[in-house]
């Protein structure tokens, strides 16, 4: 190998090394840990562009548990199989047990979240094979102007149990990127579209106060 051969060897790879810093870079990055067990894992994370949240945000366990029993969820349709999957029901996003376990713990991380953070959590149960794999439901949330934000990355989507290095033969197997989801809210009339995001939110102060309100 010439010399010359040897210099543009090295300059593809720094330049190779910079794209992929830059694009790395620009991922949301976790500030702070609120809880990290073998059931819940929740953190901050501070958004790379300017995200002017509202927050820090004071919601109650109960708020928070009306609002996450409020959701549903099926997967994004996409061809060849648009057409059955649109025809497929959603399905409760969260469980009564994963409501109780997440509610108070999201609550604290509203509390603590700064305007450029969201808050983004990971729900862990053993997979189909405990030893290797497990089950994840995971996502993250924000609100701004009384709008709550909630995007799901993974539901039940089995991951592996132990880390992963691509030089390490005892851990071979990588863990899956994100998956799409459609995301429903009921009562429907609290399911908004946030102009500015070109997304769908719920309207925080509309369905609390409506949640509050007695019975007839």
């Amino acid at each position: 190998m010439t010399g010359r051969m040897l210099d543009r060897l090295v300059a593809w790879g720094c330049a190779g090394a910079a794209l992929l810093t830059l694009s790395c870079a620009r991922l949301p990055y976790e500030t702070t840990s609120i809880q990290q067990t073998e059931r819940l894992r929740v953190a901050l994370q501070r958004e790379v562009e300017p995200a002017t949240y509202t927050h820090p945000v004071d919601l109650s366990t109960s708020e928070i548990a009306a609002l996450l029993a409020g959701y549903s969820i099926r997967p994004q349709p996409s061809l060849p199989l648009r057409w059955y999957a649109e025809e497929m029901p959603p399905t409760r996003l969260f469980r009564a047990d994963e409501i109780q376990v997440l509610a108070p713990v999201l609550g604290e991380a509203l509390r603590r979240a700064s305007p450029n953070e969201r808050v983004a959590f990971t729900l862990l149960a053993p997979g189909l094979n405990p030893r290797y794999d497990r089950d994840v439901v995971g996502g993250w949330l924000a609100i701004r102007v009384g709008l709550l934000h909630l995007t799901i990355e993974y539901f039940h989507v089995p991951q592996p149990a132990t880390r992963f290095s691509p030089y390490d033969t005892n851990y071979p197997t990588p863990p899956s990127g994100p998956e799409a989801y459609v995301l429903y809210f009921e009562p429907g009339r609290f399911w908004m579209l946030d102009e500015r995001r070109k997304s769908r939110a719920v309207d925080l102060r509309g369905f609390l106060k409506s949640a509050a309100r007695p019975a007839p």
